[in-house]
């Protein structure tokens, strides 16, 4: 699961935030490719967080605004729509976030539809609106066929098959990822010379790294905040900002980094090297992004 925002105090954390917008380097722009047809484009609008959420249809009835998270393993439901719906109850399960781990109720879904996507057959874990943000998460469980493409000029975001979504067509960089749990992961990435491992999180704000990142680059941190999950829990962040993130040949620069003990980075073995959970403030650097799941593969559109 993704964390739901960064709460940075202190005027020298809010100066560090505003000198430290996110730049691309290192690409020269090509000419932009085919675009989505408008029938496929899910409508998505940003939260206070900088995350995109899009309308869904569960047993027929919405639209509800759904929370796209590829930083999530599962497709979540709000308590309050559950109980609205009157969805059936199944078995309580675990769930970790990025601040721990919740034991939670969970309710079957037979129809979720977003977009032209039916998903059936869910059962999703419950958890509050208010530390969700939204009405409910859209997880990688529900996307492993599917690319995800964010256009954030347009602020738009699409689901669908790649070839319908224009294929490679108007991006500058490809890179393949691994899978690991249903959530794809960047292996070839450095930060300030350090290689490190990249998850693409569009449910977070901000991005998150590890302690084994923090101690690698010897970063004492500039101002501590506070990371809120959606399972409700926190944990206590030291921020601070790289001077750049290689992947491949794109690079960005002044890279906002919250440094946390995570338990959300041992559930996908990220714990002892490196890593971090890439978040939309970077991400919106680009003017475009697609996430291909089942060729695992992230293209970058770069800004003009």
């Amino acid at each position: 699961m993704a964390a739901r925002e960064v709460d940075v105090p202190g005027i020298a954390a809010l100066i560090a935030a505003l000198i430290s917008h996110p730049l691309i380097l290192g690409a020269d722009p090509v000419p932009l490719g085919a675009q989505a047809p408008l029938d496929q484009s899910l409508a998505g609008s940003a939260d206070r967080h900088e995350r995109m959420t899009v309308p869904v249809a569960v047993e027929g009835n919405g639209p509800y605004r759904f929370l796209i998270d590829t930083g999530s393993q599962r497709t979540v439901v709000s308590t309050a729509l559950a109980a609205t719906l009157k969805l059936p109850s199944g078995p309580d399960v675990q769930v970790m976030g990025i601040a721990g781990t919740n034991r939670v109720a969970t309710a079957e879904v037979e129809e979720l539809t977003f977009g032209k996507r039916l998903v059936t057959g869910l059962t999703v874990p419950l958890l509050e609106d208010r530390h969700i943000g939204a009405d409910g998460i859209i997880g990688t469980d529900s996307l492993q066929h599917d690319r995800v493409l964010l256009d954030f000029t347009r602020n738009t975001m699409t689901i669908g098959e790649a070839k319908a979504l224009g294929g490679q067509k108007g991006f500058e960089i490809v890179v393949t990822a691994r899978r690991r749990d249903g959530r794809l992961i960047l292996t070839n990435a450095v930060i300030d010379g350090i290689n490190v491992d990249v998850v693409i999180d569009t449910g977070a704000s901000a991005t998150i790294g590890n302690r084994a990142l923090q101690r690698a680059m010897r970063e004492k941190g500039e101002s501590k905040g506070t990371i809120d999950s959606v399972t409700g829990q926190s944990i206590i962040a030291e921020m601070g900002t790289a001077d750049k993130l290689s992947l491949g040949k794109l690079g960005i620069a002044n890279v906002l980094i919250a440094y946390a003990d995570a338990p959300a980075f041992g559930e996908l073995d990220l714990d002892k090297r490196p890593a971090i959970f890439l978040g939309m403030r970077e991400m919106r650097a680009f003017k475009r992004i697609a996430i291909d799941f089942p060729t695992r593969k992230i293209l970058f559109d770069l800004p003009e």
